[in-house]
């Protein structure tokens, strides 16, 4: 049966603008629903008192670093099946999203059965006290159980992406957000003759909600786009598929991992300055995703878009995508931080009314935001290695920007000028970088179109 490749329009030809913008609109709708998740589970489990609050914010670095490896395996999911899908490799396409599938639930269910054995003492590790670890198994059980409805959709999305069909996606993210909107106070205050299940409730709206990514993705997959085969009883087969994910996807997965790390370490050193500084970086770290979506929506596509050229051999449209991507960063990036440094403290007080909270989250939107632009397009550039399946730049310029240059930055930053200082370097680091992976991500495809250019005329 052949793929239904006629469903979606050509990135191989067109308008470069053009397929980027048709690409990412739908994500930012589905990202902006994914990033409500958080924010509506927290909102419904405050309503249950300090306690369980407390008890799924201990979850939180476990869960995170759980969405990681889905991400790492997505991103490297999406990189080898957009190339296959350019190069006009059907087969290869098949098997890739079908191996990749397989890997994805085999990594779920070893999520599953180490996360149920080791509660409690990884959470006793993570200095949660004793008479909060049944509010955490309340709330881990039904998540570790639910562990391939967060794992395998995300390599399942990446996949419909990677041939691009992003707005499919995006619709099926909003749907999630949407059942998890629903779900929540059902099940966790037991409306409507639904058991009350307080913080138990909660983990399984999410499992519940994602569960409909889940079918909704395979029946997708499988049915709509054809783009799945029987699983092969070769292991060789199996390994080379595995293999061509995971020389993306493992990269990936340490470079989303290491973001949050630095975050902690950045934290601390806020901490010096007091509760109020805390509460004041909070603010603006809740604020900032909302401003930075258009990024992620962009990044999220700009793989499988520069994949499926790359697999074509279509060199010249690739370096059409970077001058898109720095004229777009730029200008993007300027009107966001214009716009946020005349509505910045207006947002701020719909968090807090506090005088010493305001100043610090005024500051850090106020100066970092100028640097959107750089930080915009660290974003593209990695999401385009990760396509054209080059994952070290990808994994080198996020380990410089956050070990080599944000935090000596930061604490230099902190110790010479205080929080104003801590901010500046955060924008330099922004600055510097995105520079840095322009001129890499310009210069690599530079040279693949030179030795395209000298193979055709040999």
């Amino acid at each position: 049966m052949a793929l239904s490749s006629n469903r979606h329009p050509s990135l191989l030809e067109g308008q470069v603008a053009g397929h980027l913008r048709r690409l990412a609109l739908p994500m930012v709708w589905g990202i902006l629903a994914t990033m409500s998740f958080n924010v509506v589970d927290t909102y419904f489990v405050a309503q249950l008192g300090n306690g369980p609050l407390a008890a799924m914010s201990f979850t939180f670095p476990v869960v995170m670093v759980i969405n990681s490896l889905a991400i790492g395996l997505g991103a490297g999911t999406s990189s080898a099946v957009a190339r296959a899908y350019g190069a006009g490799d059907l087969q290869r396409v098949r098997r890739l999203v079908t191996d990749a599938s397989l890997l994805a639930l085999l990594g779920a269910l070893a999520i599953s059965v180490l996360g149920l054995a080791t509660i409690r003492p990884l959470f006793e590790l993570l200095g949660a006290p004793e008479e909060m670890l049944p509010l955490i198994a309340d709330y881990m059980v039904p998540w570790y159980l639910g562990a391939v409805f967060a794992v395998v959709p995300m390599v399942a999305l990446s996949s419909l992406r990677a041939i691009g069909n992003s707005a499919l996606t995006g619709r099926i993210m909003v749907a999630v957000a949407l059942f998890n909107l629903l779900l929540d106070p059902l099940l966790i205050f037991g409306l409507f003759g639904f058991p009350r299940l307080e913080l138990q409730g909660a983990a399984l709206s999410t499992v519940i909600a994602r569960g409909i990514s889940f079918f909704a993705a395979l029946y997708f997959l499988v049915r709509r786009e054809h783009l799945m085969a029987l699983p092969s009883v070769r292991l060789g087969v199996v390994w080379a598929s595995w293999r061509a994910v995971l020389a993306v996807g493992l990269p990936a997965i340490a470079t989303n991992a290491i973001i949050p790390m630095a975050g902690g370490v950045v934290v601390a050193l806020v901490a010096a300055h007091g509760a109020d500084a805390v509460a004041g970086l909070g603010v603006a770290l809740r604020i900032e995703p909302l401003a930075l979506i258009v990024f992620y929506a962009l990044s999220s596509v700009v793989g499988p878009f520069i994949g499926q050229n790359a697999g074509a051999g279509k060199t010249a449209r690739m370096q059409e995508t970077v001058s898109v991507l720095g004229r777009f960063c730029i200008g993007c990036g300027f009107t966001l931080a214009l716009v946020l440094y005349v509505v910045g403290p207006s947002l701020v007080r719909l968090f807090s009314d506090s005088a010493p909270v305001l100043a610090v989250a005024v500051a850090y939107l106020t100066l970092v935001p100028f640097s959107y632009a750089g930080y915009g397009f660290v974003m593209s550039a990695n999401a385009a290695f990760n396509g054209l399946g080059r994952p070290l730049p990808a994994t080198l310029i996020s380990f410089l920007r956050v070990l080599g240059v944000y935090l000596p930055l930061a604490w230099v930053g902190n110790q010479l000028w205080g929080i104003t200082g801590l901010f500046a370097a955060t924008a330099l680091a922004n600055l510097l970088l995105g520079a840095l992976a322009w001129w890499w991500l310009r210069r690599d495809i530079s040279e693949r179109a030179r030795c395209s250019e000298a193979l055709a005329a040999q």
